[in-house]
C-alpha cells in the first residue's frame, strides 16, 4: 500500500513539474478580464499619442459581424467573439489633457471602454446618428481605415464607405481621410503592461519546441518530420491554446538535395522519417491573450557514438547568431525598413556571410502591422510597406537565415533562426532570450 501511494505521489509531483514548465495559463475567464484590462489600458494611456502623432482627432472603426475589419477584432471585448449587426466605433481625441471620447454607435455598451450613443427610439437611422455625432464634434480630419498597400488597415468595405459618406455629406466627407498611420500604430504598439505578459508568452512557445526537439516525442528511424507537427498542435490543444498556423518540421542531412526557399515558403515540406545526424528545423507559433509568437529553432540528431553536435553545424549556427546581431544593431527609431535591410546585408556580406532576411513585426496579429523588413524573394527591398519607418515600442519576429558551406556535407546548410524581440529606445532585446545553441535529440 505504501508503494503505491508513493507511486501515486510521484506520477502527481511530475505531473505537476511538466504542467509548471509552461508556467500558470489562465482560466478562459482569468484570460478574459486580462485582456480587457490590456485594452483599457492602451485606448486610454496609448491611443490618444498615435492619433496626435498622426493629426487625426477622430477615428472611426466600421465593421459588421462577420466580416470584421481587422483592427475591430483588437478592440472589442474579450467575451466579444465577433462584431454584432453593424458596429460602429468612434474615438473623439476632445484635446490636450483631456481623455479621449469613446463611442459606440450601437444600442448598447461595447464592453467597459465604449458607451453607447444611439438611442434607436429616438432616432431610427444607425447612420444618421452616426452624421449628429459628427456635427457635433465638428473634427477636422475624420480618419477611416482604407489602405492600399497596408491589408490591415483596409478594413473598411465599399458598403460602409459609401454609406458613411452619404450620411455626412459633402461638407464632412471632405474631411474624410486615411487613418492608415494611426490603425498601424495602434497595431504595433506594445505596452508596458503587454510586455509585462509576453515573455511568458513567448517562453510557452520555446517551451512546447523543446519538448518536441527531445527523446519524448522523436525516436530516430521511426518518427516522422508530420508526426512531430501533429504532436505540437495537440500539446497546442492540450494546453487550451490556439496555434494561428500549421507548424513546419523540416530536415537537411548529408545528401545532395539543395534548400530551396520557393519549396520552403510556399509548399509543405515532404514528411520524412528523421534519423540520426539529421539537422531538423521548425516553425511554430502560438496564439494567447490576443498576442502572438513565431519561432524557428533546430535541433541536431545524435548519431552512434557522437556525444555533442558536431563543429560544422556549431560554425554554422554562430553564423545565424552573428546575422542577428548584425540586424538587430542596425535598428533606430525613424529608419525604414528598407534602409535596415540594405545595411545589414551589406555588412553581412562584408563579414563573409550569406543573409537572407524577412522579418516582420508581431503583436495582435503573426504577421503584423508596421515595417516590412525584407522578403526571402525581395531581398532588394520591399516598396512602399519597407519604407514605413521603425517607431519605439514595438515588437518584430527576428526572421533571417545565414547560408555556410558545409564541406562534410558536400552543401551550403541554412541556418533558419526566428525569434520575438521588442524596440525601444534602449535598442532590441530578444523578450525570452534566443537559440545559440542547436538542441540535442539523444
Amino acid at each position: 500500500m505504501k508503494k503505491l501511494l508513493l507511486l501515486f505521489f510521484m506520477i502527481c509531483s511530475l505531473s505537476m513539474v511538466a504542467q509548471h514548465e509552461y508556467g500558470n495559463i489562465l482560466s478562459m475567464k482569468d484570460r478574459a478580464t486580462t485582456i480587457n484590462r490590456l485594452l483599457e489600458d492602451k485606448v486610454k494611456n496609448y491611443l490618444p499619442e498615435i492619433m496626435r502623432r498622426e493629426g487625426i482627432d477622430m477615428w472611426l472603426v466600421i465593421s459588421r459581424e462577420y466580416n470584421e475589419d481587422p483592427v475591430i477584432e483588437t478592440l472589442l471585448p474579450a467575451e466579444w467573439l465577433a462584431a454584432r449587426r453593424r458596429t460602429i466605433l468612434v474615438f473623439y481625441d476632445r484635446g490636450d489633457g483631456k481623455e479621449l471620447e469613446t463611442l459606440a454607435v450601437a444600442r448598447y455598451d461595447v464592453g467597459s471602454v465604449f458607451k453607447s450613443a444611439w438611442n434607436k427610439e429616438e432616432q431610427p437611422n444607425q447612420w444618421a446618428r452616426l452624421a449628429e455625432i459628427i456635427s457635433e464634434r465638428n473634427p477636422k480630419k475624420i480618419g477611416v481605415n482604407k489602405s492600399e498597400y497596408f491589408g490591415l488597415a483596409d478594413g473598411i468595405v465599399a458598403t460602409d464607405y459609401e454609406g458613411l459618406k452619404e450620411a455626412i455629406g459633402a461638407q464632412f466627407s471632405k474631411r474624410v481621410v486615411s487613418a492608415e498611420k494611426v490603425a498601424i500604430g495602434w497595431l504595433e504598439t506594445r505596452t508596458a503592461a503587454e510586455m509585462a505578459i509576453y515573455p511568458h508568452i513567448v517562453k510557452i512557445g520555446h517551451e512546447i519546441i523543446k519538448e518536441a526537439f527531445s527523446s519524448k516525442v522523436i525516436t530516430p528511424g521511426v518518427t516522422t518530420t508530420e508526426d512531430v507537427v501533429w504532436w505540437m498542435r495537440e500539446k497546442v490543444r492540450e494546453l487550451k491554446l490556439q496555434a494561428w498556423f500549421h507548424p513546419t518540421i523540416d530536415i537537411q542531412r548529408a545528401d545532395p538535395e539543395r534548400f530551396d526557399h520557393l519549396r520552403t515558403f510556399s509548399k509543405r515540406p515532404e514528411p520524412g522519417v528523421i534519423m540520426p545526424g539529421d539537422l531538423i528545423h521548425c516553425d511554430f507559433g502560438i496564439t494567447y491573450l490576443r498576442l502572438n509568437t513565431d519561432q524557428q529553432q533546430h535541433a541536431y540528431i545524435l548519431k552512434s557514438g557522437e556525444t555533442d553536435v558536431p563543429e560544422y553545424l556549431k560554425k554554422a549556427f554562430k553564423n545565424g547568431n552573428r546575422l542577428q546581431d548584425i540586424f538587430t544593431n542596425n535598428f533606430k527609431e525613424g529608419r525604414t525598413g528598407n534602409e535596415v535591410l540594405k545595411m545589414s546585408r551589406e555588412q553581412a556580406i562584408a563579414e563573409g556571410i550569406t543573409p537572407s532576411i524577412y522579418t516582420h513585426p508581431i503583436g495582435y496579429h503573426g504577421h503584423a502591422a508596421g515595417t516590412t523588413l525584407g522578403m526571402w524573394d525581395s531581398q532588394g527591398g520591399v516598396p512602399v510597406t519597407g519604407d514605413y519607418p521603425l517607431h519605439l515600442n514595438t515588437a518584430y519576429s527576428i526572421e533571417l537565415n545565414a547560408s555556410t558551406f558545409v564541406e562534410e556535407w558536400g552543401k551550403d546548410v541554412r541556418i533558419m533562426l526566428e525569434e520575438e524581440a521588442f524596440f525601444n529606445k534602449e535598442g532590441v532585446r530578444y523578450i525570452d532570450g534566443r537559440q545559440e545553441e542547436i538542441i540535442i535529440v539523444k
